[in-house]
């Protein structure tokens, strides 16, 4: 079975948590980080994703992908990619009417779809955990997204998900993540009755969320959420970035604003300088051939940095109010306000929030790994093998969605709101038409002034087939269940058809102290029953099965393209390593080991395959270099062997010496301790034996 996985799926990176020897561990990658830069980049041979994209994200900027998790599922015509311009510094474009990005791979443009580009960083962190886990399958999944992800983006996340040879069990929002993590391990200190009141407060790197949860023992409750889409950290970096661009200006002549990667060069240290101001009150700021070959240089004050960045934190008070009015509760009714997020470090951040609240802040939470853990246990919960302590928890909708179906003759209502504003998921409702042939639903936004600009407000449209009137060519009952599932998003579970039947039922009778037992009274009662199942054909934004199906064989080729490359460097760097190796000991430690003849001959070959690997065989394929190596080695080898026989002839007469020294010195003790005894014995028998006089 697999091993339960959580993801926090994060702007500038992600975490991965896994549920493993009875508690919560964080995964750490190839290069032992314990977060992954979400960022995927294509070169000239293969994909570099993660970690390798970030070492060469500079030198590879109109080919690196970031804001993965925030455009993914967008539309090509959604405002919200103006916003993403300005940080990603790939192509942006039109890819089918869904946002996607434009490439240079392989030596050719090539297109890709958000939800590609998702399913490949997916399937890297699904390789990162399989390689620290040494085994075992890697499957189910409970990814953690932003709380304002609208029901097609939720989708856009499973099927990325799905792509990437993972199952997705749940999409969490991932504040609630969070709170689950601490209402799991802090399960002892909650309370039985009254719940305890807790406000988590994210600030990440692109968005800022709130939300308040309700803790029992054993279970939460989230009673409101508000967000700010677009505010985290990156803003912050971005103003220190245009704040030096000013400086370097007046100062150096020169405008980075015209030049992506000197824009880079100066975004990569205002990061850094962000990380340093929230521990100093000041900080020197250098970057290197930043432009022209000009090293620059400059510092900042904390307070100028607040300056910056007033209009964003006074922001949050705004954020943090809707919170409590959808909860419907008041600051001094909190018990506790939880932060967690990178971009919380900051002091006038942390400042900002607790006179807000009007309370201490507490930090008892990892800010950065306490979503992919929630996600984790989360995850964990769905798995059959494993046990976990029982722990339920609902969040909260934060839109109304409406169903509706063609009205036939005689009904008057063709709508209904399902799932209200504020309540809580997951959900099912259970409505019933009468139709006599098959038909449609429709869910929608109920508000659509209230969504997020770009956010279509059609969620989905549902075919029922397999209606048929009744024998005497009346509609039937057709109940449909409605659902509002754990991931977020609605659909239309199941629809079957139901008639009315009469059944007699035993009437409750209190029976009388002293009496006899009375007499059983029926009365006769309608009851629905279940008649015939119907068929649902699903019509939402999610992918349809041949398209994931397609998309799944064009990441599997695109991994073992990737592998053949990373695999073929591997035998150059190896053929190389084995050239100069062997050089160098043919003039040391093999010299006597070898006739002048087989080292001439070897030492022609090792030249040869030296110019040749620098030459045509630099772009050679893997079986070539095996070939190259085999055929240095076989020479090699045969010098390599008499060494290590020499070495090992050495070894063996060492211990052989070491042995008969180890016999001789315990034969001399034992001859030792022999004479010993034999010298106690003969002054024993000198002296004889000793009679004591009679007491008496």
């Amino acid at each position: 079975m697999s091993v339960p996985l959580g993801i926090d799926f994060g702007n500038y990176s992600s975490v991965i948590g896994v549920a493993r020897n009875r508690g919560i561990d964080v995964i750490v990658n190839e290069v032992s980080n314990r977060s992954t830069p979400s960022l995927v980049a294509f070169g000239l041979k293969s994909r570099f994703i993660g970690e390798a994209a970030k070492s060469q994200e500079i030198s590879n900027l109109k080919n690196t992908v970031g804001s993965l998790k925030r455009i993914l599922g967008l539309k090509a015509n959604d405002p919200n990619l103006e916003v993403e311009k300005k940080f990603v510094t790939a192509n942006l474009t039109d890819v089918n009417g869904e946002a996607g990005v434009k490439v240079r791979f392989q030596g050719k443009q090539e297109e890709f779809t958000s939800v590609q580009l998702a399913a490949m960083f997916l399937d890297k962190l699904k390789i990162v955990t399989k390689n620290e886990l040494k085994g075992g399958v890697v499957s189910d999944v409970a990814i953690a997204v932003p709380a304002w992800y609208s029901d097609v983006q939720r989708r856009a996340a499973a099927d990325a998900a799905i792509i990437a040879g993972l199952n997705p069990v749940r999409i969490v929002n991932d504040v609630t993540a969070a709170a689950v993590g601490y209402g799991v391990f802090k399960n002892s200190e909650l309370p039985e009755d009254k719940p305890k009141l807790v406000a988590f407060v994210d600030v990440g790197n692109s968005d800022f969320t709130v939300s308040i949860g309700a803790f029992k023992k054993g279970e939460l409750k989230i009673l409101g959420t508000a967000y700010e889409r677009n505010f985290g950290g990156r803003d912050v970096d971005y103003a220190i970035a245009n704040h030096f661009a000013k400086i370097f200006l007046d100062k150096y002549k020169i405008d980075i604003t015209t030049n992506a990667k000197a824009f880079s060069r100066v975004l990569t240290q205002a990061e850094k300088l962000k990380k340093i101001l929230s521990a100093n009150t000041t900080a020197p700021f250098n970057v290197e051939s930043v432009m022209e070959d000009i090293d620059a240089s400059s510092s900042m004050k904390r307070d100028e940095l607040e300056i910056y960045i007033e209009d964003f934190v006074n922001g949050m008070t705004s954020t943090v109010e809707k919170a409590f009015a959808a909860a419907g509760v008041k600051p001094e009714d909190l018990d506790s306000v939880e932060v967690i997020g990178g971009t919380s470090r900051i002091p006038a951040i942390k400042t900002k929030l607790s006179e807000i609240f009007g309370r201490t802040l507490s930090f008892t939470l990892n800010q950065d790994e306490a979503i992919a853990r929630g996600a984790a246990f989360i995850c964990a919960i769905h798995s059959p093998t494993l046990r976990v302590r029982p722990f339920k928890f609902e969040d909260i909708n934060l839109h109304s969605v409406t169903y509706s179906w063609a009205p036939v003759e005689g009904e008057d209502v063709s709508e209904i709101e399902v799932f209200p504003e504020g309540g809580s998921f997951p959900n099912t409702k259970v409505i019933t038409l009468f139709r006599s042939e098959d038909f449609d639903i429709e869910a929608r936004y109920t508000n659509p002034e209230k969504l997020e600009k770009g956010v279509d407000s059609w969620v989905g449209k549902w075919t029922i087939k397999g209606v048929r009137p009744s024998e005497n060519g009346e509609a039937v009952a057709v109940k449909i269940k409605l659902r509002h599932d754990p991931s977020g998003l609605y659909t239309v579970e199941s629809a079957y058809t139901a008639e009315e039947i009469e059944v007699e039922e035993e009437i409750p009778q209190e029976k009388k102290e002293g009496e006899d037992e009375p007499e059983p009274q029926y009365r006769t009662v309608k009851k629905w029953v279940k008649k015939d199942t119907l068929d649902i054909v699903h019509g939402h934004s999610g992918l349809d099965d041949a398209t994931r199906n397609k998309l799944i064989e064009k990441e599997n080729e695109l991994v073992a393209e990737d592998k053949l490359v990373a695999d073929t460097e591997d035998r150059k760097n190896t053929l190389e390593e084995y050239i100069y190796d062997i050089r160098g000991k043919l003039d040391g430690e093999y010299a006597p080991f070898a006739s002048d003849d087989e080292k001439a001959r070897l030492m022609d070959k090792l030249s040869a395959a030296e110019n040749w690997l620098y030459d045509d065989g630099e772009d050679a394929t893997k079986a070539q270099y095996i070939a190259k190596y085999e055929e240095l080695t076989s020479t090699g080898n045969l010098i390599r062997g008499r060494y290590l026989s020499k070495i090992e002839e050495e070894k063996q007469a060492r211990q052989a010496k070491q042995e008969a020294e180890a016999h001789r010195k315990m034969a001399e003790k034992l001859a030792a301790d022999k004479a010993a005894r034999e010298a106690s014995q003969t002054k024993k028998d000198a002296e004889g034996d000793v009679e004591l006089p009679d007491a008496n």
